[in-house]
């Protein structure tokens, strides 16, 4: 669909969750919109705006007051159904509830939370090792995260399979489940959980956060499922993906493996920049106000889809976007792979500790990795771009 108000020059076939080339490069697909207008406008998903130059994404992205993030995504009725809180709240609404999930994932907690994710990581590494290859999608990375954010919620690892359908069917939908039926499933999972916290609060993530009071008062029930929704969503997909594009650098440059070996105590500046570098997450706004930007107006009522790879990969924003430089010595705030402004990433800390914890233990407990040349990389579009399989050899 294209709306009046948007001139033809601004018009491109592009799906996002399925731009062309997406299935073996997710980044290259991607830039193929940098180099053109700042803000186009896809027909695909009922028509929307995207934001195809660094400075417009970034702009945009930090512009609380005209753009909201009640849409959720660019998904019809994704956002009316799932009702996320702190995620889809703006103001001073955003502010209340945002508030105590910033305490219950605060950095003492993130901190206590290293030794455990040590221990799964360490548990993975040595159960691959004497095997020799892997899938590394399959195999570690979307273990090794979910496996920690069900361990900080306090919920059954063996669940872990099912929990992950869902978040795959939140950021990629296949069309499986109607929205309505993926709120459900969630729903009725967590609920006993959520009982039981609020009955006789513990010591883990929805506890804590239950435990802080929204502007002086206690949570009520339909807050505290919308919340725990939010945080189960947001904990599935984001950091596999991470790790994953984390792991696929590191078997294309067996030369940064050596240099990262001999050089651990750079570690946490690595994954800066390899955060940086390998960006997949995008999020959709809808105006709530007129805004002239880059030529065009987007009207009160537009989604805008704002992909982090278009601010990150801009050879107008960074120098030599896409060469990993370990002596970038950028702040985590100045790229936009964990967003930027008021709604930045809750779990922006934990995700960071994670890949400096896998980068540790991985490059410690393993030999030289590389990508197996029999079979080939895959990766997928979305709200959160992924790699699907990383094949994977080494001497064991």
């Amino acid at each position: 669909m294209i709306s009046a108000h948007v001139p033809a020059d601004r018009v491109v076939d592009f799906d996002i969750f399925n731009p062309p080339g997406v299935e073996t490069d997710y980044f290259a697909a991607w830039k193929t919109l940098l180099g053109g207008p700042g803000l186009v406008w896809s027909t695909a998903n009922g028509g929307h705006w995207i934001a195809a130059r660094g400075d417009v994404v970034r702009q945009l992205w930090g512009d609380a007051e005209r753009l909201s993030n009640q849409c959720l995504a660019v998904t019809p009725g994704l956002g009316e159904v799932m009702q996320f809180i702190p995620l889809q709240q703006d103001g001073a609404e955003h502010k209340a509830f945002r508030t105590p999930v910033m305490k219950g994932l605060a950095s003492r907690f993130v901190v206590a939370l290293e030794p455990k994710v040590r221990e799964v990581a360490r548990e993975l590494i040595e159960g691959l090792r004497p095997l020799g290859k892997c899938d590394f999608v399959s195999d570690f990375a979307e273990i090794l995260p979910l496996n920690i954010f069900l361990t900080l919620i306090d919920v059954p690892l063996e669940d872990r399979p099912r929990l992950r359908q869902l978040g795959v069917q939140l950021t990629r939908p296949d069309g499986s489940m109607t929205v309505e039926q993926l709120k459900q499933a969630a729903d009725d999972y967590l609920w006993p959980f959520i009982q039981r916290r609020m009955e006789n609060p513990g010591d883990d993530l929805f506890s804590r956060i239950l435990s802080e009071p929204v502007d002086g008062r206690p949570w009520t029930e339909d807050e505290a499922r919308r919340m725990c929704r939010n945080l189960l969503f947001g904990g599935l997909d984001t950091v596999a993906a991470m790790i994953g594009m984390v792991a696929l650098h590191l078997a294309r440059h067996p030369q940064d493996q050596k240099w990262m070996r001999d050089a651990a105590r750079e570690l946490p500046g690595v994954a800066d920049e390899l955060m940086r570098r390998y960006p997949t997450v995008a999020v959709s706004r809808n105006a709530v106000g007129d805004i002239q930007i880059d030529g065009v107006t987007i009207r009160t009522g537009d989604l805008v889809y704002l992909p982090s790879v278009l601010h990150n990969l801009d050879p107008e924003c960074f120098s030599a976007p896409e060469e990993v430089r370990f002596d970038r010595g950028l702040m985590p705030v100045r790229h936009t792979t964990m967003g930027v402004g008021a709604h930045r990433c809750v779990g922006a800390g934990l995700a960071r500790m994670e890949v400096i914890v896998f980068l540790e233990e991985w490059l410690s407990g393993m030999p030289e990795v590389r990508l197996d040349p029999e079979r080939p990389v895959t990766m997928k579009g979305g709200n959160v771009g992924a790699c699907t399989s990383i094949p994977l050899v080494w001497n064991p």
